[in-house]
């Protein structure tokens, strides 16, 4: 059996063809053979370094070419192996691969100065013509790192020196958690040996009781959110040494580190986060100001997650985080198994590794998924691998663009304002046109108007996919803009040329036919067809009640002519004038629950729709008006919504979604809006009945920053 079995078993699942599973195996046995003979410093045989490796990465769900290549990685630098050789038999993009990183393991820090570091960082990304070069260089180095024990002490403080100043960064900037927090706690291991023992002392002393703790704090996380039909994933652990040494740096002291223990739940969608967080908090008491909302607000890397610390079994304090799979899968592996990360960025200085790997970012933005491979990697030839040249703000930081960039290129780099707001460039104290080829060493100066806008013809003139894409994009919307509202304008015309209702033409039902008939998503998906000529308004009316003539008809005989006196066993939440078989609607306008007082409508070829009877809808409604009423035996839930108003500017979503799971009523969906500087929120509820809606919108009325609580209209 093959030592990679495990890694083209994985492969294989994931449906990876035979023929590169066949790649890999190819690889694998061409390393074996041209590292046969050879050991490793801690005895181990040499293959064993590139399948660990292949494992790591394996781990963190790279493609299959980083998988090859980093099994024949050292093949140039420890055997006969030649970069024609391996193109030959395994592609030109493993072979680029390999001679970078040949290259980047030859760079050593002369010393162990701020400097030094930042410059083996800068030539590093330079070298690295391809992102999965850093990638594998990150496992190279954690495997290395697993095996350090084998070098002098010298050797492994310097190891974990460069690891620390060079290489964490990078995994952190790439966002590959999983290696970056191994790295970190081996880094500290050989650096601060006394250190990481005192600590992991600490830890073994109590981790008997943690893990037990920790395993019953699991056990109740799950029931609640089993009890509540939220689906998720749920793993704990004792926090790692270097985040616990970090926190210690701060001056705090054992006993104030809050989050030793943590957990972490995977759930399948955003809300699901949210309330999830609020129905621990109904049964665990939060620590204040330990909240932190990095789903609103993300990390630099893109992380993205609900953070919160809770007094848990035997009042041990838990560190709890809630987010979704994908959520989890860009926090641990990042841009390995994604190619796709966002940053905030500022005016600040870029080091060149920040622009390499944002130049990565921009192109990868500014391209659909739907794009061919081919297609792909003729712009990332074009864009990342063509020669670049350096240019200068007049403050002196350095911007790295494609050659035959122009000062449009060099301003969308710096922000999208300062592109979109460009009226015109000074490049080495003398005016240039906005076409100008900037030229290695340049020194250029933008030149904005707050009232400008971009021009369509810079896209005639613009190099980098980045400018391209902001251009587009700034123009698509526009234009989008302008078509929805008259698609809208004309469709309210239409309808009501036909005297029709724009409620009942567009209900939820007739929606649902649009979306699947014209295959689109949305409403403003339907403006934007129409005002952009696609389909007439007509049409968009006749789609919907081509199939559906007669039926107001046959649905007034059947009620009113409906005289059996026999006790039905109904089966619908509403009875209708004694029938049970007839299509009926909750209106979307009033949003009525049981107990209120309903009447029901006649609608055109949609059944019968139920309002509240003092719905504003019907006040001047007169006819296709009919009986109905609850079915009491209904266990049902009905929606409502609600506009909570406050006087508060921070964010409250969680007092209000633990006073809902408090009071047994289920959120689905919850959204901020900024009123006069201060937050309020719009919330989409299901209920039981009236009582259940009066109950919580009385206990949310008592919450001290609620200033009122009402239906929406």
């Amino acid at each position: 059996m093959n030592k990679i079995d495990f890694i083209l078993e994985k492969y294989k699942d994931d449906g990876l063809s035979e023929e590169k599973l066949k790649k890999i195996e190819e690889a694998y046995l061409y390393a074996k053979e041209k590292h046969k003979g050879k050991k490793r410093k801690n005895g181990e045989d040499f293959i064993e370094h590139p399948i660990q490796v292949a494992k790591i990465l394996c781990d963190i769900n790279v493609d299959d070419i980083t998988i090859v290549a980093a099994l024949v990685h050292e093949t140039i630098s420890e055997s006969d192996a030649t970069s024609e050789e391996l193109e030959k038999i395994f592609g030109s993009e493993v072979r680029t691969i390999v001679d970078c990183l040949t290259k980047i393991n030859k760079l050593k820090l002369n010393d162990d100065s701020e400097s030094s570091s930042l410059y083996l960082r800068k030539i590093l990304v330079g070298l690295s013509e391809d992102v999965r070069v850093l990638i594998i260089k990150l496992a190279d180095r954690l495997h290395n790192m697993r095996t350090l024990y084998s070098l002098p002490e010298t050797k492994q403080k310097q190891k974990a020196m460069e690891t620390m100043n060079v290489l964490i960064p990078i995994a952190h900037r790439l966002g590959i958690n999983s290696v970056k927090s191994e790295l970190e706690d081996l880094s500290l291991k050989y650096s601060k040996p006394e250190v990481y023992e005192s600590i992991l002392e600490k830890l073994d002393g109590t981790r008997e009781e943690l893990n037990k703790v920790l395993t019953e704090m699991i056990d109740n996380v799950s029931e609640i959110l089993s009890s509540h039909n939220i689906k998720f994933k749920i793993k704990g652990r004792v926090k790692s040494v270097y985040s616990i040494y970090t926190k210690l740096c701060t001056g705090r002291k054992w006993s104030d580190i809050y989050d030793i223990l943590a957990m972490r739940a995977i759930v399948e969608n955003v809300s699901d986060c949210y309330l999830g967080a609020g129905l621990i908090h109904a049964k665990f008491r939060p620590i204040p100001k330990r909240f932190k909302d990095y789903i609103a607000m993300p990390k630099s890397n893109m992380y993205q997650s609900l953070h919160t610390s809770v007094f848990g079994i035997d009042g041990h304090i838990f560190e709890i985080q809630l987010r979704t799979k994908e959520m989890d899968d860009i926090a641990e592996n990042g841009i390995a198994s994604h190619w796709s990360y966002k940053e905030h960025t500022s005016n600040n200085i870029k080091n060149v590794m920040d622009q390499k790997l944002e130049m990565y970012k921009n192109l990868i933005d500014s391209y659909s998924m739907d794009e061919t491979d081919e297609l792909f990697k003729k712009h990332v030839e074009e864009e990342l691998l063509s020669d670049l040249i350096y240019v200068f703000t007049p403050k002196g930081d350095v911007m790295e663009l494609p050659v035959d960039s122009t000062p449009i290129d060099f301003a969308y780099r710096i922000h999208t304002n300062v592109g979109e707001q460009t009226v015109g460039a000074i490049v080495n104290e003398t005016i240039v046109p906005l076409d100008y080829k900037l030229q290695d060493g340049d020194i250029v100066k933008i030149k904005t108007d707050p009232n400008s806008t971009p021009n369509k013809n810079w896209l005639n003139i613009v190099k980098t996919s980045q400018a391209k894409n902001k251009i587009k994009s700034y123009f698509s919307k526009i234009d989008k803009e302008k078509y929805t509202e008259t698609g809208k304008s004309l469709l309210e015309k239409e309808i009501k040329r036909q005297k029709l209702s724009f409620k009942d033409v567009f209900n939820n039902t007739n929606l649902e036919k649009l979306y699947k008939d014209l295959k689109v998503k949305s409403l403003d998906e339907i403006y934007l067809n129409v005002g952009s000529l696609r389909y007439t308004p007509s049409y968009i009316i006749d789609l919907i009640y081509e199939d559906k003539k007669n039926v107001t008809d046959i649905l007034l005989d059947k009620v009113l002519n409906n005289k059996s006196k026999e006790k039905i066993d109904y089966k619908n939440d509403i009875i209708v004038a004694g029938c049970d078989d007839i299509l009926v609607n909750i209106a979307d306008c009033c949003h009525p629950v049981k107990g209120d007082d309903i009447i029901g409508y006649i609608t055109k070829g949609n059944g019968v729709t139920v309002h509240k009877k003092d719905c504003i809808n019907l006040k001047n409604i007169d006819t296709r008006l009919i009986n109905v009423s609850w079915n009491m035996e209904s266990e049902n839930s009905y929606i409502s919504k609600l506009k909570v108003t406050t006087n508060d500017t921070t964010n409250n979503m969680l007092s209000i979604i633990t006073k809902a799971s408090l009071k047994n009523v289920i959120v689905t969906s919850i959204n901020e809006f900024n009123k006069n500087n201060v937050i309020g929120y719009n919330i989409t509820i299901k209920v039981k009945n009236k009582n259940d809606l009066e109950n919580f919108k009385e206990s949310v009325k008592i919450l001290p920053f609620v200033v009122s609580v009402e239906l929406e209209d």
